[in-house]
């Protein structure tokens, strides 16, 4: 048998060269790894040798030669393939163990011309060729599986299904590696082809999925650094598909409101936010939405946790506590509780600028829908400026409550989040109804969504809501309109509706 190994990440090439030469395999390479298994004392085969010609333009093209090709792809019980490479004196390769350029590094160090240059030509090709002969040439991409490669070949247990099992993981890389190229490409130019790839790397398995009965795992997507990039578990329990699902939206919702933003979501909607001048303060006015919602809830802080607000915290069960960091004191104080999960989160990374849904058969993409401060006053009365901050609070955290949505706030922090109704006015009663002997006098309300009917600006009024933003674009805007002009209420219509379904 004879190998050809030509790898960038060399992790345990050594032993891999030692064992295929122990077995008897003859070795050929290229290269940085062809020295370095020469430097572990394994005879090799430099691959000019092979090829007959050296390498070229400053390494481009080594291993593009029928030389190389013609002993991976002929078929070994095909005659004319056999007699075809015999009368080229094309000698068979039975083993390729390859794998790619580090794009993906080249990529985050951001120059041009070496992003270019990690562009594999060569490598791809190899491993393409090999693995669609799979049936009779082994093709090898992981040094994970080096362990078994050498084990099996020592028992001559390569049967097909094996084979095939490392072909699926060959395309998987070349498909993942060339989907990084082609957004790279899409990102540099503006501009979207016919085709939308995304490549995800595996990052962990999941204990099960949304309910015990689904299989579930985290992937990552190496082209965003997103807020998820290098987050820290650093106490508590391994994270869920439903911790994952859920955290997400309570971090891009404190991103986008800003330094000491604290929000408290329950399945996936905010049951309390608030924004004040510390962390603390904060917490507590979150916490004074909806002080039953937030039970066994995920916390989001866009700040650092200190010892008085961990106390709080501690007061209560909560899944997760995610923040920028902690203090050691307050570390000592939630490390009490085993079941807690505190994650560290750098805010500062960017967010998604595109949302996937996989339906069944079908991907609906679409960009991320992200806010504006830009208001159109359409009333007699104008907003004071307290309550255009906290129209524009409303309005933020309204695009993150399941639609239809109806977000009531005073002085930065909700009063009431009612979410996902059928209809609009039976989300704002929701919030009536649960908080009935809260004051909402001089609140701001927020709607994802336009007003069909002027009732919900009636319930408003009779609430104490002195303030209201809106999208618009209603045929019946105007009936609101005037409503709120005979109530001496203002309303403001924003840019965007913000349904979130």
């Amino acid at each position: 048998m004879r190998a050809l190994i030509s790898v960038t990440d060399k992790t345990g090439i050594e032993d891999l060269a030692k064992g295929l030469s122990d077995l008897g395999v003859e070795i050929v390479s290229t290269g940085g790894t062809y020295k370095k298994i020469k430097e572990s004392g394994v005879e090799a085969i430099e691959i000019d040798e092979i090829t007959n010609f050296p390498e070229i333009l400053e390494g481009r093209v080594k291993t593009l030669s029928p030389y190389v090709h013609g002993g991976i792809l002929y078929k070994r019980d095909e005659d004319s393939h056999v007699a075809t490479v015999k009368e080229h004196n094309i000698k068979p390769i039975d083993i390729v163990v390859v794998n790619l350029y580090e794009f993906q590094k080249a990529l985050e160090k951001g120059n041009p011309e070496d992003i270019i240059e990690n562009i594999d030509i060569g490598g791809p090709s190899m491993v393409r060729s090999a693995a669609k002969n799979h049936k009779d040439v082994l093709i090898v991409t992981d040094p994970d599986d080096y362990d078994e490669l050498l084990e099996r070949i020592k028992n001559d247990d390569l049967d097909l299904s094996y084979r095939q099992n490392l072909a699926m993981k060959a395309y998987n890389l070349t498909a993942f590696y060339d989907s990084v190229i082609a957004r790279y490409f899409s990102e540099l130019t503006g501009e979207e082809g016919k085709y939308k790839t995304y490549g995800f790397e595996k990052e962990s398995e999941l204990r099960y999925g949304e309910n015990p009965g689904q299989e579930a795992a985290l992937y990552n997507d190496p082209f965003v650094k997103g807020l998820m990039e290098n987050m820290e578990v650093i106490h508590g329990k391994e994270m869920s598909y439903n911790n994952y699902n859920d955290l997400n939206p309570a971090l891009e919702l404190a991103q986008e409101l800003g330094e000491n933003a604290v929000v408290a979501l329950k399945h996936q909607s905010p049951c309390g936010v608030a924004q004040r001048q510390s962390v603390y303060e904060s917490y507590i006015k979150a916490y004074e939405c909806d002080s039953q919602s937030i039970f066994g809830g995920i916390v989001s802080v866009n700040g650092i946790v200190d010892e008085k607000t961990a106390e709080e915290m501690n007061k209560i069960f909560l899944e997760i506590i995610a923040a920028r960091d902690f203090t050691d004191e307050a570390l000592e104080v939630l490390t009490q509780k085993k079941n807690v999960r505190l994650v560290k989160i750098n805010f500062d990374n960017q967010t998604v600028k595109e949302e996937i849904r996989y339906l069944n058969g079908k991907v609906l993409i679409q960009g991320k829908d992200f806010g504006e401060d830009e208001v159109e006053i359409v009333t007699d009365k104008k907003p004071t400026e307290a309550e255009i901050k906290d129209l524009l609070f409303a309005q933020k955290v309204v695009k993150y409550v399941k639609s239809n949505a109806i977000v009531v706030a005073k002085d930065m922090q909700t009063l009431g989040c009612g979410a996902g109704q059928q209809s609009r006015i039976w989300a704002l009663e929701s919030i009536k109804d649960h908080f009935k002997d809260r004051d909402f006098t001089g609140a701001a309300m927020g709607s994802d969504a336009f007003f069909p009917f002027p009732d919900t600006v009636e319930l408003a009024h009779e609430m104490g809501i002195s303030s209201i933003i809106q999208p618009g674009g209603s045929i019946k805007d105007q009936d609101s309109i005037d409503k709120c002009n005979e109530y001496e209420m203002s309303m403001v219509f924003g840019k965007s509706r913000h349904f979130k379904h």
